[in-house]
C-alpha cells in the first residue's frame, strides 16, 4: 500500500508491519526530540482517580487524543511560575513592565506575543491575528460584524455535521435578525451513503444559493470525519458569488498548513487546546483579513472609519486607551476586535505552548504528520478486505484531504467494547456515537512505535 502527498509517493516496505521498522522510523525522526518537551500522562495516572504528578519512572500511556485536548508542555509550569512571580512582586505594574529574564512580555503586550506566533501557524500577518476569548465567543463576535443579512441575501451556508457550538451560533444569529433558521440556514452534506463532502458539492451548493446567500461558514477540518477542505478554492468561489467567507479552524490550527492571508479568507476562529496544547478551555484566536481591519482617518482623527464590530475598551488604540474620554479609536487589524482586558494567566499557557511551535515550522510538523498518519492507515488496512474488516475509515484516503486524524466507523455494537479494551490498554483516543473512534497521532509528541502498538491492541480488542 502507498500514499501520495504533493505528488510524492509514500511506499512502505515488506517489513513495515514489524516493531523494528516502527522503531527505525522513530530513530530517523527529525522531530523526535520534541516529545521530551511534553508531559505524557502515565498508565498509572490515567487508571487512577487520585491527583498525582507523573513520575519519570512511570510508563507513559499512548495518547492519541490531541484532536480533543493536547497534553501539557513542560514549558507551561515555567511560564506560569514567571507570571505568578511577576504578579506577586510588582502587582499592577505587570501591565506595563518588561521583566528581565522572563519569557513573557508585559501583560498588555501578551496578546501581541501570542499573535506573532499564531500568525506563523495560520499563514497570516501578525496584525491580522489576535488572542482573545474562546472559539464560540469569537465566532459570535465576528458574525456580529460579518453577517449583515438583507431581504434578498440572508442565507448562511454551513457544514451538514458542524460541531454543535457552530450550529447553535448560526441559528442564534439568524434568529437575532428575526429570520427563520429553517429557511435561512442551508446545510451542505455528502451524497447518499458517503461521508466526505466533495469540493464540487460545496461549489454547486454555493452556485445554487448564490443569489440569496450572505455568508459561508465551514470547518477547515471536519471534526467527525477528519476531512480537510480546500479552503483556497472554496473561498475564492464563494467570494466571487458575493458571499462573505469564514472558517472554523478548531481542528486545523497546529495541524495542517494554512495560508489565510494569501487565500483571502475574510475571517476565521480557532481554539488552542487541541493541537495547540494550551490547556483545557484555553484562550482562542481569531483572524480578520487586513482589508477588514483597516482604520481610515481621512475624515479627521475624531471620525475614524472602520468595519463595524461589537466594540470594547481593549480594542481601542493603546496610545489613547487610558485617556478614558469615551472616544473610540480602534486599533487597526484583528486586535481592534478585542473587548476586555485578556486573562494574563490564559495567555501565559498559550505562549508557553506556542514557544514550542516557534522552535520548528508547520512545514516540518506537517511532513511528519503525513507520514505518521499514512503509517497508521497502512497498518490498519494491511491484510484486510472490506468484507472482513471490523471498521471503515471514513477519513479521506488522500493525505492532502486530511490532517492527523483517522476516524474509524466500527460495525454496529462494537464501540463500547472496543473503547473499553483500549482504555484498559492505556490507549487514549475518543469515541463519537454511534460508532466512531477518532485516532489522532500528533507529530510533536507521538511516535511510530505507538502507532504500531495501537494497531496491535485494536486488533486484539476486535478478537476478544
Amino acid at each position: 500500500m502507498s500514499s501520495h502527498i504533493n505528488g510524492v509517493k509514500l511506499v512502505f516496505p515488506e517489513n513495515a508491519a514489524t516493531k523494528e521498522y516502527a522503531a527505525s522510523l522513530d530513530a530517523a525522526d527529525p522531530l523526535a526530540a520534541f516529545r521530551d518537551k511534553f508531559i505524557i500522562p502515565s498508565k498509572a495516572n490515567i487508571a487512577s482517580k487520585k491527583l498525582a504528578k507523573p513520575k519519570l519512572s512511570d510508563e507513559p500511556c499512548i495518547y492519541f487524543c490531541g484532536n480533543s485536548l493536547g497534553i501539557q508542555p513542560k514549558a507551561t509550569s515555567k511560564y506560569l511560575e514567571a507570571q505568578l512571580d511577576t504578579w506577586s512582586s510588582i502587582g499592577v505594574h505587570g501591565h506595563f513592565t518588561d521583566i528581565e529574564d522572563s519569557p513573557l512580555r508585559q501583560w498588555q503586550l501578551l496578546p501581541a506575543q501570542a499573535a506573532e506566533s499564531m500568525s506563523k501557524i495560520v499563514g497570516a500577518q501578525p496584525s491580522e491575528v489576535t488572542a482573545m476569548g474562546t472559539l464560540t465567543a469569537n465566532l459570535h463576535l465576528l458574525l456580529a460584524s460579518f453577517y449583515k443579512p438583507r431581504a434578498s441575501k440572508h442565507k448562511i451556508l454551513m457544514d451538514w455535521k458542524a460541531f454543535p457550538s457552530d450550529h447553535y451560533a448560526i441559528e442564534s444569529h439568524i434568529a437575532w435578525h428575526d429570520l427563520d433558521p429553517k429557511t435561512s440556514m442551508v446545510l451542505i452534506g455528502p451524497d447518499e451513503g458517503e461521508y466526505e463532502v466533495s469540493t464540487e458539492k460545496i461549489l454547486s451548493c454555493i452556485d445554487q444559493h448564490a443569489e440569496d446567500a450572505a455568508l459561508l461558514l465551514l470547518p477547515g477540518i471536519q471534526y467527525y470525519t477528519g476531512q480537510f477542505f480546500e479552503i483556497k478554492k472554496i473561498t475564492e468561489h464563494a467570494q466571487a458569488k458575493g458571499l462573505v467567507v469564514g472558517w472554523d479552524l478548531a481542528h486545523a490550527f497546529g495541524n495542517v498548513i494554512l495560508h489565510l492571508h494569501d487565500w483571502n479568507v475574510d475571517f476565521a476562529v480557532w481554539c488552542t487546546y487541541k493541537y495547540g496544547n494550551a490547556g483545557p478551555g484555553s484562550m482562542g484566536g481569531l483572524f480578520v483579513h487586513e482589508k477588514h481591519g483597516r482604520v481610515d482617518y481621512s475624515q479627521g482623527d475624531d471620525a475614524p472609519q472602520f468595519r463595524h464590530r461589537l466594540a470594547g475598551w481593549y480594542g481601542g488604540d493603546r496610545s489613547v486607551r487610558f485617556k478614558m474620554d469615551n472616544k473610540y479609536k480602534p486599533t487597526p487589524g484583528a486586535e481592534g476586535f478585542t473587548l476586555s482586558t485578556p486573562s494574563a494567566i490564559d495567555l501565559t499557557c498559550l505562549c508557553a505552548s506556542l514557544s514550542i511551535f516557534d522552535e520548528t515550522s508547520m512545514a516540518e510538523i506537517r511532513k511528519k504528520s503525513v507520514q505518521l498518519t499514512a503509517y497508521l492507515e497502512y497498518l490498519l488496512l494491511r491484510n484486510t478486505t472490506d468484507e472482513n474488516r471490523q471498521f471503515q475509515i471514513i477519513t479521506p484516503s488522500n493525505p492532502e484531504e486530511r490532517g492527523a486524524q483517522l476516524s474509524l466507523l466500527l460495525k454496529p455494537g462494537l464501540l463500547q467494547k472496543v473503547a473499553q479494551k483500549l482504555h484498559e490498554a492505556a490507549i487514549v483516543c475518543d469515541k463519537r456515537e454511534p460508532g466512531v473512534i477518532r485516532v489522532a497521532p500528533v507529530p510533536l509528541y507521538n511516535t511510530y512505535s505507538e502507532v504500531w502498538l495501537f494497531v496491535q491492541q485494536l486488533r486484539a480488542a476486535f478478537e476478544e
